[in-house]
């Protein structure tokens, strides 16, 4: 399994801490502490140390999903905070359409941006060796 899978906890362990989650997601502590300083995670203190709940390892598997995804940070801490309020999902699933069609086509527009850039390199990369045949043939 490659460093970055995540792997699946023990089902006894209720509480993790910084470095376990950092070992199960192949990231680092400081990362971790980024989600947590953007309002992702919210992890319960015993002195300096970080106490994580399975609700904080959820939501950071869906931030570092959404971060994969290429979607913003406001668009992660949308979605990710929508699962807060209710029982009914069906909005939530809705809005994560909603973003994963955005998202969508914005990829799709930049592979014909990269086709079309291409395409262009091409026919530069043509005219220059013609104009090199034209001057050796000289």
């Amino acid at each position: 399994m490659s460093p970055t899978a995540p792997t699946t906890p023990p089902a006894a362990t209720a509480t993790f801490a910084i470095s376990d989650l950092a070992r199960e997601f192949g990231i680092t502590p400081r990362t971790i502490r980024f989600w947590e300083d953007q309002g992702i995670l919210a992890p319960d203190r015993e002195g300096n140390k970080r106490i994580f709940t399975r609700r904080d390892r959820a939501r950071l598997k869906m931030a570092l999903r959404g971060k994969r995804l290429g979607l913003s940070l406001a668009e992660i801490k949308d979605l990710i905070g929508m699962y807060n309020s209710t029982e009914d999902e069906t909005p939530q699933l809705l809005q994560c359409l909603r973003v994963m069609e955005k998202r969508r086509l914005a990829l799709q527009q930049q592979r014909e941006d990269i086709e079309a850039m291409l395409a262009d390199i091409g026919q530069f990369e043509s005219l220059c060796r013609e104009e090199l045949t034209r001057r050796q043939g000289r």
